[in-house]
């Protein structure tokens, strides 16, 4: 009973959780300038699972939630890669997905940007090697970045996917 009555009166733990992140809202403010100069709109990406064991697909996932909501900062995930800016592969490439990966990358219009997430797509996963897998992303695509992890967080992701806008700003530059 005195425990049952100290419950009611003790501060929650949820006080101290904060629903705001500075420097993920920092990132995702940063993105949101730098795709609307590079692209003159909001930022699309593909994802393609090249074989994967979907923990990295739960974490891009994850920027879709509540939480994260990505798209207030004009990223959105597009459902074909017709519409795509950006092709985010993630798992190693398998043998069985290496034309399936080349014509989404096809289809993509120009310029085509490439980013690689996670350990697998980087080319330094455990079922690199195997008999069944090309490698990572590089194999078969020109890669522009690759977001190491395993797996990566989403604000590693954002992270990466602002480290790319920069890239693609100084080479319009050029």
């Amino acid at each position: 009973m005195a425990k049952a009555i100290s419950n009611v009166f003790k501060k929650p733990t949820t006080d101290q959780f904060q629903f705001s992140d500075a420097e993920f809202e920092a990132i995702g403010v940063q993105i949101k300038e730098k795709a609307d100069k590079i692209f003159g709109k909001s930022l699309a990406i593909r994802e393609l699972d090249a074989g994967s064991d979907n923990s990295t697909e739960i974490e891009l996932n994850n920027l879709s939630t509540p939480y994260y909501d990505v798209e207030r900062f004009g990223i959105s995930f597009v459902a074909s890669p017709r519409h795509a800016d950006v092709l985010i592969v993630t798992g190693a490439i398998t043998r069985n997905m290496e034309i399936a990966a080349k014509k989404t990358y096809e289809a993509m219009p120009a310029p085509k940007f490439v980013v690689a997430v996670g350990d697998e797509a980087c080319g330094c996963g455990i079922l690199n090697d195997s008999y069944a897998v090309l490698g990572g992303a590089d194999k078969i695509f020109h890669v522009d970045l690759k977001i190491l992890g395993n797996p990566p967080s989403p604000r590693e992701i954002l992270k990466g996917i602002r480290a790319l806008m920069y890239t693609i700003e100084k080479q319009s530059i050029r």
